[in-house]
């Protein structure tokens, strides 16, 4: 499943996203938590949840384009269940709710490793 040919992206390899796997449908990715990625009482900063939630998204719609294409996140919104404990590592799966001509939806499930719900995001790629 996994696709050598994605992007690298720098931020994402900066805070420790590593892409598991892809096909035309489906992203996932994972990141540990690590004390830089925390706030005060050792659990993952939100920032950084959708931090991966929005590079598996990107990935995702970066996979469809033609050579050279680009994409930017046009909108995001993240709802947040739980707390992801500092050490705990973060699965990130997005899934293709929809791909039109200029924008693309995708819908992001981040859960710790045991499957533990921790956040939903559904973001709209824009292609460049």
């Amino acid at each position: 499943m996994t696709r050598p040919e994605l992007p690298t992206l720098p931020f994402a390899e900066f805070i420790g996203v590593r892409v598991t796997g892809a096909r035309e449908d489906l992203v996932e990715a994972v990141m540990t938590v690590t004390p830089d990625l925390c706030t005060g009482p050792s659990q993952a900063h939100g920032g950084a949840i959708m931090a991966l939630a929005d590079t598996v998204g990107a990935l995702a719609t970066a996979m469809s384009l033609p050579e050279g294409w680009g994409t930017t996140t046009l909108e995001s919104k993240t709802n947040f269940v739980a707390a992801a404990p500092a050490g705990s590592i973060l699965v990130g799966q997005a899934t293709l709710v929809h791909r039109g001509r200029r924008t693309q939806i995708w819908q992001t499930r981040v859960s710790t490793e045991d499957g533990k719900l921790v956040a939903m995001t559904v973001q709209t790629q824009m292609t460049l």
